[in-house]
């Protein structure tokens, strides 16, 4: 069994990094067109198939809470980087969808993000132990009794 004040120094630990990271990150964030916020939700679109998602399933991908991913996909149709419209399976959802647009504005962001975090954590740790924070990272956010690829 774990000691418990080891466990909670160590989750302190991590939410401290994660808050800093972030921090850091959000600050020298390398895009006036977007936001940091605006950026995450359309990494996730660029990672799904065809580039689109309900909403429902977006809210559970990024770092915002629900009525603020409402509100930031509606800014971003605004301006033509996301598309969004009725889920033709269910009239109550919404599917999300990056646009051409978004998709070339997401990649030339995320080339300069890049090199940020890179700065951010690759100065700061090795590539084994960047290797080892993804995997317990994982192991965390999956829980326990599953493996990384499974859940």
């Amino acid at each position: 069994m774990v000691d418990r004040a080891v466990a909670v120094d160590a989750w302190e630990s991590l939410f401290r990094a994660q808050v800093a990271i972030m921090r850091s990150l959000a600050e020298d964030f390398p895009s006036r067109d977007i936001s940091f916020n605006e950026y995450d939700v359309m990494l996730n679109l660029s990672r799904q198939p065809q580039r689109s998602i309900r909403l429902r399933e977006l809210n559970k991908h990024v770092l915002l809470t629900q009525p603020s991913v409402s509100r930031l996909v509606d800014r971003l149709a605004s301006r033509g980087y996301v598309h969004k419209h009725a889920d033709p399976d269910d009239g109550r959802g919404a599917i999300v969808e990056l646009t051409d647009a978004g998709f070339a504005l997401f990649r030339r962001v995320a080339v300069d993000h890049m090199s940020t975090i890179t700065a951010r954590i690759g100065d700061s740790l090795s590539t084994d132990e960047l290797v080892q924070l993804t995997a317990l990272c994982d192991r965390l956010r999956l829980g326990s009794d599953q493996e990384p690829g499974r859940g």
